[in-house]
């Protein structure tokens, strides 16, 4: 068993929590189920169903709580993907939206009700930079946008 992070992010889901740690798992291509633990006799209706799953993906510890309807997620909290490529940002985009919904600024909402930031590591660099009119250009390109298109983020920032 691998011992858990010193701080683990725990999700609160509405019973589907083992549906929504293989959906994750299928979409990152670095992924595993650490630990499950299932009601037992202190809650008779849920008992041997799964109390919590503590699993992986890309290097983060996450645990997902079976627990019911009452915290659903909320865009205050959000998983942030760094994507080396386009390609990442638009098969992840693909994948976590599916049956959720788009935001802007390379936000989206997965069929779970989870947020996601689907952010190209180029982008960071350009908002950054000491040419603000760049930056702002990059900027400006960026909050037009629902999924992150790093070619029009690059030639906004180059002034083309």
């Amino acid at each position: 068993m691998t011992a858990p992070a010193k701080i683990t992010p725990c999700l609160w889901f509405d019973f589907n929590a083992e549906e929504a740690v293989n959906y994750y798992l299928s979409i990152f291509k670095s992924g595993r189920i650490l630990e499950v633990s299932r009601y037992g006799d202190a809650v008779p209706s849920q008992k041997g169903n799964v109390l919590t799953m503590r699993f992986e993906i890309e290097g983060q510890h996450l645990l997902a709580l079976n627990a019911g309807p009452q915290f659903p997620f909320t865009e205050a909290i959000s998983l942030m993907v760094d994507c080396a490529t386009q390609d990442q940002v638009d098969e992840l985009w693909a994948k976590l939206s599916a049956g959720g919904s788009e935001g802007m600024c390379g936000w989206l909402k997965d069929r779970f009700g989870l947020s996601w930031q689907i952010v190209p590591r180029q982008m960071i660099p350009m908002f950054r930079s000491s040419d603000s009119a760049a930056a702002a250009r990059a900027m400006q390109a960026m909050m037009s946008m629902r999924k992150i298109d790093i070619a029009k983020i690059e030639a906004a920032f180059e002034g083309r």
